[in-house]
């Protein structure tokens, strides 16, 4: 059974910036936290059929694939190559202005959990919930980068620019 897990913030951000970003497919590591490098790993770098290798900072990896694209809006992943317990999952990030200083970010995912029942439990109980706190830490070193142009490492930084870029 399929499970999703979604998370939207509202930043102080034009949605052209956060785009700028989002469109550069490599570009994730320096707004996540967790990820350590994202090259890219075919002959596409943005947009439809764009690949990226997703290495993380305990070591594991996976790769993301763009299999749907809209200029200046956001994009669909397959994700594969994983050493998550999962049959498949598909992620998505979007940006959508809410006037000329300001947008939302979102970001979700649809997994299939393996282990039957009991997976589909530890889907629903466990890696649901974390997905949505790894989303919004995600949306927000994205915001952050956005603005400042500088690169989140490991930790988000917690400082009064931060509090002032992400609303909610």
């Amino acid at each position: 059974m399929t499970h999703r897990a979604e998370n939207t913030i509202k930043v102080n951000v034009c949605a052209s910036k956060i785009w700028k970003v989002l469109e550069d497919f490599s570009s994730v590591e320096k707004f996540a936290t967790t990820i350590k490098s994202s090259p890219i790993v075919n002959d596409i770098s943005t947009g439809l059929g764009a690949k990226r290798l997703c290495t993380f900072n305990d070591g594991s990896s996976l790769v993301e694939e763009i299999i749907e694209f809209n200029e200046g809006q956001g994009y669909k992943m397959v994700l594969s190559e994983f050493s998550l317990p999962l049959k498949n999952m598909y992620a998505q990030m979007s940006v959508k202005e809410i006037d000329e200083n300001s947008c939302e970010i979102s970001m979700s995912s649809d997994f299939v959990v393996k282990g039957g029942p009991l997976g589909w439990v530890m889907g629903r109980l466990i890696m649901k919930p974390v997905m949505k706190g790894v989303f919004k830490k995600v949306m927000s070193g994205l915001a952050y980068h956005s603005v400042t142009g500088e690169l989140i490492g490991e930790k988000l930084p917690i400082n009064e620019a931060m509090n002032k870029i992400v609303i909610n």
